[in-house]
């Protein structure tokens, strides 16, 4: 799954990386090292540009809430727990297949959060002890030191308990695709503990790779098999992870240390 990562790109970078048409200065956020759902993220996405005369999709850096509303819900509430979709199963589930067909985005990121339970305490679990487990996260990211592009969705939702020109009428919100994590080993493997992400978590998103890019943002593919090739893993060897400290954990933590690289998992964490 993808429930937390970090982004400390600015729109300048993001701009030159994804080559970007159109952004707003305004819309720029702060560097977020714990981005957890329902915080606006940046989001890149294909769209013509409102009241243009050209009516051709523009690359364009977005400021969206992470936690997908659904265009026909009645009520925001929900979208917290829609942060992420399912590679499998997307372009089926009514809450994101219209948004597969036609309204893909990219969130960039420098690379995700996932925790692992250390042995220690998977043992008091299986005893039946009442300690709540201590989980060791670790910070999954390309190892090239390049920008995790990961697959998204958009959606708009109009609140109609408010007028047409109030700033908070539309929402516009977004999640992230996830897929079976990777089992072959880790570009970089820490010196112990997991040697591949499918011994952290299960679930990883799905990154996209830059050839991938202009296929997966265009609007006008809207044939779902075709979009769905496009959900294929990357390459393998392409990933690194490494334990960070359970700071992070905490919402209320925030800043680079966060992402700095711990020697060995924390003591009473190990893997």
């Amino acid at each position: 799954m993808c429930g937390r990562y970090a982004s400390s790109r600015g729109p300048e970078d993001l701009a030159g990386i994804f080559e970007i048409g159109k952004w707003d200065p305004e819309e720029a956020l702060e560097p977020d090292f714990n981005v957890a759902p329902t915080k606006e993220v940046y989001a890149v996405l294909d769209r013509p540009v409102k009241d243009a005369e050209d009516p051709r999709p523009v690359r364009q850096l977005r400021r969206l809430k992470w936690g997908l509303i659904p265009s026909w819900s009645k009520t925001p509430e929900g979208g917290a727990r829609m942060i992420n979709a399912r590679a499998e199963t997307v372009h089926e589930k009514p809450s994101y297949r219209r948004a597969f067909a036609s309204r893909r985005c990219i969130v960039p990121a420098d690379g995700y959060y996932e925790w692992v339970t250390g042995s220690a305490e998977r043992d008091l679990e299986v005893e039946g002890k009442k300690k709540r487990p201590r989980k060791q996260p670790y910070f999954v990211l390309p190892a090239d030191g390049s920008v995790f592009a990961m697959a998204g969705l958009y959606e708009f939702w109009r609140d109609k308990t408010l007028p047409d020109d109030h700033p908070r009428a539309w929402w516009v919100t977004c999640s992230v695709i996830t897929t079976e994590a990777e089992t072959s080993p880790l570009a970089v493997a820490p010196k112990e503990g997991p040697r591949s992400l499918a011994d952290i978590h299960p679930r990883m998103p799905l990154m996209l790779t830059p050839d991938r890019w202009d296929a997966w943002l265009d609007p006008s593919r809207t044939d779902v098999e075709e979009v769905r090739s496009l959900l294929a893993p990357p390459p393998e060897g392409l990933m690194r992870a490494y334990p960070v400290s359970t700071a992070v954990s905490s919402v209320r933590n925030n800043g680079p240390e966060l992402v700095h690289e711990l020697e060995a998992p924390e003591e009473g964490t190990l893997f």
